[in-house]
């Protein structure tokens, strides 16, 4: 293993490097609650083209951006807990996540979008419920 990798060791390296960026269990949860309530969207989409930033679901129309967020990778105040091993590397990678989180979350709204955050501990049933209705008023349809 390389002296500078972050990894402790090589079965953490591979384990990590297999962690999915889209298409998460709690994402596809989600998009398919989505789908299934007629609504369409496009996924792991740029809402705003001029940054190179993707967000999870995207409603164009009605200028709603869903990001599902993990726990661990976006510093949950509710659920995240630093690891023990490599701690100093994990906790900068976490405000990294999390401070690029918020800047997206402000270029959105300056831009007029609305962000919807999922956590993936949240009710996703509900959650789309709630995204259904969203929608909805921003278009005045469901679709």
């Amino acid at each position: 293993m390389a002296k500078d990798s972050w990894a402790t060791s090589q079965a953490a390296r591979k384990s990590m490097q297999a962690n999915k960026s889209r298409d998460t269990k709690p994402e596809l949860r989600l998009r398919r609650a989505l789908h299934a309530m007629g609504l369409r969207y496009r996924v792991c989409a740029r809402p705003l083209p001029e940054v190179r930033r993707t967000v999870d679901i995207v409603f164009r129309r009605a200028r709603i951006a869903v990001e599902v967020r993990g726990c661990f990778w976006h510093g949950c105040p509710e659920h995240y807990r630093a690891p023990s091993a490599n701690g100093h590397y994990w906790s900068e990678k976490v405000q990294r996540n999390i401070r690029r989180d918020e800047d997206t979350a402000a270029l959105l709204d300056k831009a007029g979008w609305t962000l919807t955050v999922v956590w993936e501990h949240d009710d996703l049933d509900a959650t789309a419920e709630m995204i259904a209705r969203q929608v909805e008023s921003h278009t005045g349809r469901i679709t």
